[in-house]
């Protein structure tokens, strides 16, 4: 009976939240990718035997258009933390993209055998340690810098606020051992958003783009846009891609979520530069969806890391395998054989205008 009354409050607690959040505007905060925001418009009768998911990521070829986003701390997630996603991605034949805050190096993930690596980047004040991290990256291999720039100061993150988050004593900020970086101390509130008010830089601009590419031949995308006025900014700066992000939906409330921001980003684009999605995947059907509104690829985040928590590397090859079978049988149902015939065509938005049907 006791047990019986715990679901039900848990329940209740659940049902009781998601509707406080939905009344307050909250909703798109903890839901990235949401729900009911595209219906598919399937077309049948057409042989799909035969499903080909390849694609080409600035010019490396992948098996798939999933990838993996670049999350922090994964060691405190399992022991094996970024060795484990590095070993998972490469055999699934798919990007990982490594964070500046790892608790793996660039050389350490870089040993776990071959991969297609990208380097996601924070811009420290101490620029000739950017520098030095951002030649290290490359030497060890790492295809491209995704650079964050949603992130001048840390979001106002209540649960960190609340457990005074830091890294425990066993674990430090690998890329940065040795400088004085490494160490995340205790604060009185947060000691993540201490981290960040005293070592990322504020400053950061467009030009910065321009000076990153003084230091480095790698291409780079530029991670966090979620207008199409600053996609056409990022391409005048040189950028080789952009992915569209609210980082999670951590940073700022009621920033729209990805899904709804994608395609007026693609748009502005007008295909000079690919287009990813960052955020809300948790299905193959999502994935299939981004790609309609005009999306080159998605990175998952949370998926990996709950996957990385449950069983570690096996965990990280399933949820990546799941994904790829849900998006492989949306293809095949949505009447899709290759990635270039998922069109606008196959979706209906909440956005879009009233369709009229055809006469019969």
């Amino acid at each position: 009976m006791m047990q019986s009354q715990s679901r039900s409050c848990l329940r209740w607690h659940t049902t009781t939240m998601h509707l406080v959040q939905k009344i307050n505007g909250l909703f798109k905060r903890t839901e990235t990718l949401l729900q009911g925001s595209c219906d598919f418009r399937p077309r049948i009768l057409i042989d799909v035997s035969k499903i080909d998911m390849a694609t080409t990521v600035l010019g490396f070829k992948i098996s798939m258009p999933i990838m993996v986003a670049p999350t922090a701390f994964q060691k405190m997630a399992h022991p094996d933390g970024e060795y484990a996603t590095a070993r998972a991605a490469s055999a699934a034949g798919t990007i990982m993209t490594l964070s500046s805050w790892a608790t793996s190096s660039v050389e350490e993930v870089a040993s776990t055998g071959p991969g297609i690596r990208f380097f996601q980047l924070y811009v420290y004040k101490n620029r000739k340690v950017v520098e030095q991290l951002v030649r290290r990256a490359e030497k060890a291999g790492f295809k491209a810098i995704a650079l964050t720039v949603d992130t001048p100061r840390l979001g106002r993150r209540e649960s960190d606020i609340k457990n005074r988050f830091t890294l425990p004593p066993n674990l430090t900020l690998k890329n940065f051992e040795g400088l004085d970086l490494g160490k995340m101390d205790e604060a009185n509130d947060s000691g993540l958003a201490s981290y960040v008010a005293g070592q990322i830089d504020r400053t950061l601009s467009w030009k910065d783009i321009q000076w990153l590419q003084t230091i480095t031949n790698l291409p780079i995308l530029v991670k966090g846009v979620i207008t199409g006025e600053d996609a056409r900014i990022a391409i005048q700066a040189g950028a080789a891609g952009i992915i569209v992000s609210n980082h999670g939906a951590r940073q700022l409330d009621y920033v729209p979520a990805t899904i709804s921001a994608l395609e007026e980003v693609v748009k502005a684009t007008q295909g000079r530069v690919p287009v990813f999605l960052d955020g809300g995947v948790r299905r193959g059907t999502d994935v299939f969806k981004a790609l309609a509104l005009g999306a080159s690829g998605i990175f998952i985040g949370r998926p990996v890391v709950f996957a990385l928590a449950a069983e570690g590397e096996a965990g990280v090859r399933k949820v990546l395998q799941m994904l790829r079978d849900e998006f492989e049988l949306t293809m095949a149902l949505s009447g899709c054989r290759s990635l270039s015939e998922i069109t606008r065509n196959h979706i209906v938005t909440e956005w879009d205008t009233p369709r009229h049907l055809p006469r019969l």
